[in-house]
């Protein structure tokens, strides 16, 4: 990765908000689809056996998985509407299950494991989703709308931060730690959150809207 991907990234391509055209099944969300039974029945398997190796197997597959369908999406320019939305609720999927493996196995993490689930399953989701009011293909081109926003959320180094933080805290039993990062990646999507909302009622954008452009 270089940093000039974070700080200048190119422009993303044209895009329309219209999907009826778009391929479902591709290689990326072939990939996704995979990547997200595969990890959900390890995280099951692991609840059922109270096991860490397994979970830790889940985590490993849903994060490499999720790094390949985007990567191969990119590289065979086969990033699509629906494909970002697949790949949203996916990772929701994943981390959900897995988080609840992680409680189970610990209860001592439920309290930073609660609020990882706000901010990710329903803040984070809400966010992600926001791309949808804007003609871009997804929240990896979100540069393409708002720079800063981008940089926090989804670029690189900010979707690499943004749970391996906190996951790394639980793995390492570090509950307080844990609820610390979580707490502050609220905040961030939070705030994150009220920008979002403020771009999407910009003047600029209703004018586009009511004429249809």
């Amino acid at each position: 990765m270089r940093w000039a991907e974070v700080w200048t990234p190119a422009p993303p391509a044209h895009c329309t908000r219209e999907v009826i055209h778009e391929p479902v099944l591709t290689a990326p969300n072939t990939i996704t689809l995979v990547r997200t039974v595969v990890s959900i029945a390890l995280a099951m398997t692991a609840l059922a056996q109270s096991s860490a190796g397994l979970l830790v197997a889940a985590y490993l597959v849903y994060w490499v998985g999720d790094l390949a369908d985007g990567e191969v999406a990119r590289r065979l320019g086969l990033e699509t509407r629906i494909g970002a939305v697949f790949d949203i609720v996916a990772d929701r999927a994943n981390s959900l299950t897995c988080a609840s493996c992680f409680v189970a196995l610990d209860p001592r993490l439920g309290v930073p494991l609660t609020i990882y689930a706000i901010e990710f399953a329903v803040v984070d989701t809400m966010l992600s989703l926001g791309f949808l009011a804007f003609e871009v293909r997804g929240p990896n081109d979100f540069h393409g709308v708002d720079l800063v926003l981008w940089r926090w959320n989804w670029s690189r180094p900010a979707k690499a931060v943004n749970t391996s933080c906190i996951v790394l805290a639980c793995l390492a039993g570090r509950a307080g730690w844990a609820t610390v990062f979580a707490s502050a990646v609220l905040v961030g999507k939070v705030w994150s959150c009220v920008r979002l909302r403020a771009l999407i009622t910009a003047p600029a954008l209703q004018v586009g809207n009511d004429c249809g452009c």
